[in-house]
């Protein structure tokens, strides 16, 4: 706000003073009408140079100078080849006019080339500080993981959160839809809580690009004023803003990178939790939400088991482990188990003998059978 005073203050000064001296012999009311657009233009030039880096504002500079100095040159040749009459006059204006606007165009596209920590002090200072910043997306905000990195402490530097980031947050806040109402409201608590961070600056900046309508390439315009890097996990303006030579760090690929890494042929303790696709097979997750698919584990379901890990598979959503489950390798590691020292294994009890009075039968001779007497009259 006190920025907007200033300038209005400068092009009303401009405008006073036109009507006073009033320049080129004009009205007063003409006079002061032209002070205001000339106060006016310059505010307008002056924003433009806002959103400029330092590489192209130094770059400008010199593209000018070296503009003006060639102007000079065809200047003299132009003196020395035409009389002495207005089209000289006409000339040599026209000719300054038109290098020291290339050179301005093409030292501002060119400055980009510049290294500026070559040169040391001051603008090796700058630029040091210019690549500390970080800038917050609305994505990352809202997904929360972010005050998780920053209470760590490996998040440093300037934590950047844009003025039009905080409204497009906050009209997710207000949305009639309660599930984008309940994000919003937890970006919110989000940033409360980065605030309340100490190993972390937060600053909300007023830069804003009238010119840009999507919040993306507002964020892209941004990071390229400050030098700085976009902390986001939306794919799309990660492949935007690496098109456009904007640094991008994405949670995502943080996420991915921190995984523990399985080798074929590993040993995991999972649990089983659904039915795979294909059959008699179980599906598990890791506590990172990593999928493992186990092989003739389908009537596991609910238990807790050690499987082999077979493959690895990298793909864009995420990794996945296939493993397989060996029934009788369970099967032998509990026997072993029983069999351990320190565990009594029961003996089975035989029943004993039932004592028999005679003579011991002879065991291959066959059993006759009893004939009755018979009366022979």
């Amino acid at each position: 706000m006190d920025v907007v005073l200033i300038r209005l203050l400068f092009v009303i000064i401009v405008g006073v003073i036109s009507y006073l001296i009033r320049p080129f012999n004009l009205p007063p009311n003409y006079a002061a009408a032209v002070g205001l657009l000339t106060g006016a233009g310059i505010i307008l030039f002056e924003w433009r140079l806002r959103v400029m880096s330092l590489k192209r504002l130094i770059g400008a500079a010199i593209g000018s100078v070296l503009g003006i100095i060639g102007a000079y040159l065809f200047a003299l040749v132009i003196r020395n080849s035409i009389p002495a009459s207005p089209t000289q006059s006409f000339l040599q204006i026209m000719v300054m006019l038109v290098m020291a606007y290339v050179g301005l165009a093409v030292g501002a596209n060119k400055g980009d080339l510049l290294n500026l920590a070559a040169l040391g002090g001051i603008f090796g200072g700058e630029k040091t500080g210019k690549k500390s910043y970080k800038i917050l997306d609305t994505s990352v905000i809202i997904d929360g993981r972010i005050a998780d990195i920053a209470e760590t402490g490996f998040l440093d530097g300037l934590i950047v959160i844009p003025q039009f980031v905080l409204r497009e947050l906050q009209l997710v806040a207000d949305s009639a839809d309660s599930l984008k109402r309940n994000r919003g409201r937890r970006g919110l608590d989000i940033l409360q809580r980065l605030q309340k961070t100490a190993s972390v600056q937060i600053q909300i900046v007023e830069d804003d690009f009238p010119s840009v309508r999507e919040v993306d390439m507002k964020l892209i315009e941004l990071a390229k004023l400050y030098e700085g890097k976009i902390l986001t996990n939306d794919f799309n303006l990660n492949k935007v803003a690496q098109l456009q030579g904007v640094a991008v760090l994405n949670i995502n690929e943080l996420a991915n990178s921190l995984k523990p890494i399985v080798l074929p042929g590993e040993i995991m303790r999972v649990f089983i939790l659904k039915e795979g696709k294909e059959y008699n097979q179980g599906v598990a997750y890791l506590d990172d939400g990593t999928m493992v698919v186990v092989d003739n584990a389908r009537k596991m379901i609910g238990k807790t088991i050690d499987i082999s890990v077979t493959s690895v598979l990298q793909t864009t959503a995420g990794k996945m482990i296939f493993g397989k489950w060996d029934e009788r390798a369970t099967g032998r590691h509990d026997i072993k188990a029983v069999s351990s020292p320190g565990i009594t294994v029961p003996t089975p009890t035989v029943p004993p003998a039932v004592p028999t009075t005679g003579p011991p039968s002879d065991p291959l001779k066959k059993p006759t059978p009893a004939v009755a007497d018979r009366t022979v009259d």
